[in-house]
């Protein structure tokens, strides 16, 4: 049986589960590594459960959790993955869906950003909030903004040089 503890998380797992599964599309290549990814993030989740006891928003608290692995872990590993799909709809590993060339291709210009950087786009691709934003990285909103500008510039730039 089940203590109070863990039911709690179960659900906060559950409620969540859609975030968490979205920053492991954004830095694993398939399939085995968003699953080995989105176990370790809900290690770190469960280690820190405790301590968090609700002291901030429990979405802001696990894309902070969820971003802090996966970058840490990006990092560690010295790999470079190619991000996929954050629309839950869509099949990012098969070529067969409507828009898989779209979706590579725009994940393969994030991909060439650093992983700070992609962290932003991931959150705004969200549709977050710069404060929240702000609050889940742990800088100033007005650098959310500044990046992000930056970012979206950085962007443009590179789709236009491959349709060139």
């Amino acid at each position: 049986m089940k203590n109070l503890k863990e039911k709690l998380f179960e659900e906060m797992v559950q409620r969540y589960q859609r975030t968490i599964y979205t920053v492991c599309y954004m830095f694993s290549t398939d399939a085995e590594e968003i699953n080995d990814l989105f176990q370790e993030i809900l290690v770190r989740l469960w280690l820190g459960f405790e301590s968090f006891q609700n002291r901030s928003d429990a979405g802001t608290w696990i894309y902070r959790v969820s971003l802090n692995t996966a970058i840490n872990i990006n990092k560690r590993s010295h790999r470079h993955p190619a991000p996929v799909a954050l629309n839950a709809d869509m099949d990012p590993f098969n070529p067969e869906d409507s828009s898989y060339d779209q979706v590579r291709q725009l994940h393969q210009l994030i991909h060439e950003l650093d992983v700070m950087d992609r962290a932003l786009v991931l959150l705004w691709l969200e549709g977050m909030c710069y404060d929240d934003i702000a609050a889940i990285i742990g800088i100033s909103v007005d650098n959310v903004g500044v990046k992000l500008h930056r970012i979206k510039k950085i962007l443009i730039e590179k789709s236009k040089s491959v349709h060139e």
